[in-house]
């Protein structure tokens, strides 16, 4: 009689540390023919994500390595000190199981910007208090004085985000959003952000041992967050998107599929469902960003300046896009059945 131990039961991968699914004799020769001579740097870089995230090694393994296989056609960087994409954990309810979500980090979409070869200047920042001068939405210019020194700036608390971009041929768009917008987007689009728990854990009032309650990234690293979300609502609405962007865009907040699919996840309230729709209309609750007003404590006497972008080179990294799309979805086609079937048969 035939036992059913499939190799990406949930069941299978309790049993199975990540470091041994990688090594399995069917799994790694499917990362060599993926992959191919990089195979050992792919190994050892989602080996590491994965052992520094307890919560991603309760995940089912194949949707890991999913996530993974996205990430690589993409040529980005699963380490979370990068902050390219992430292996989110989330409870799948539909299928009872917890799987791994591709999130694509803010740094992703710089990364794709540039190499893309369409974008001579790229720029997202954290606008402290004291620094916005003003901003005028109709001719999208901004005045500020930066705060020059790098530690008082760093401890000096955020009031807005601003978001630019330059074509080669000199198209450019911007758009700022205040500190109170980005957090009712937040609060308003994902399930497990709450702004007034965020504002108590800014306070120090909520215990150490609770903190584990507050996964999603929005706690976690808010600017990072608020970043990804002023570039996405950018580039989205006016950016040219290459092909590689618009693959990262599809698939941003799904788990994949073994064939390659994206797959949105029905969750419950307990986890972090960050899908954020494009925005075309201001929140109602929102004023005009323009309209910010400085306290006369805020008047500083710096000298002015507009916010310099860091410029990418004329002749950007050229990636053909028949080497960027891989025959990454053709080796993830197989059902879970074939694998059972080739594997344990």
């Amino acid at each position: 009689m035939k036992v059913n131990n499939s190799l990406v039961s949930n069941e299978k991968d309790k049993k199975m540390s990540f470091s041994n699914f990688l090594t399995n004799q069917y799994v790694k020769q499917k990362i060599i023919k993926v992959v191919g001579r990089d195979s050992q740097k792919f190994m050892t870089a989602i080996l590491s994500a994965v052992t520094n995230n307890s919560a991603l090694q309760e995940c089912d393994q194949m949707s890991i390595l999913n996530c993974a296989f996205l990430g690589e056609g993409l040529k980005l960087s699963p380490s979370p000190q990068l902050g390219q994409y992430y292996m989110v954990p989330f409870k799948d309810n539909k299928k009872g199981i917890k799987v791994a979500q591709f999130q694509l980090g803010y740094k992703g979409y710089i990364q794709l910007a540039e190499r893309s070869g369409y974008y001579k200047k790229i720029n997202v920042l954290a606008i402290k208090d004291g620094e916005l001068i003003k901003y005028d939405p109709l001719n999208e210019e901004i005045e500020v004085s930066i705060i020059e020194d790098e530690e008082i700036r760093e401890e000096t608390p955020t009031i807005g985000y601003y978001a630019m971009f330059e074509y080669a041929n000199g198209f450019r768009k911007a758009m700022y959003w205040s500190k109170k917008k980005m957090l009712a987007h937040a609060d308003r689009y994902s399930q497990a952000f709450n702004k007034e728990s965020y504002q108590k854990i800014l306070e120090g009032k909520i215990p150490q041992e609770d903190m584990w309650k507050y996964s999603s990234y929005w706690y976690k690293d808010f600017d990072g967050m608020a970043f990804k979300t002023m570039l996405r609502q950018l580039i989205s609405k006016w950016g040219i998107m290459s092909i590689e962007m618009q693959r990262a865009y599809d698939n941003d907040m799904a788990s994949i599929q073994d064939d390659g699919q994206p797959y949105y996840i029905e969750n419950d309230s307990e986890q972090n469902q960050d899908q954020e729709p494009i925005e075309i209309k201001p929140e109602k609750t929102e004023s005009n960003p323009g309209e910010l007003v400085q306290t006369e404590s805020e008047k500083k006497p710096r000298k002015p300046r507009k916010v310099e972008s860091t410029s990418i080179p004329e002749k950007a990294t050229e990636v053909k896009v028949e080497n960027q799309e891989t025959n990454i979805t053709e080796e993830q086609a197989k059902t879970q059945k074939e694998i059972e079937n080739e594997f344990f048969s």
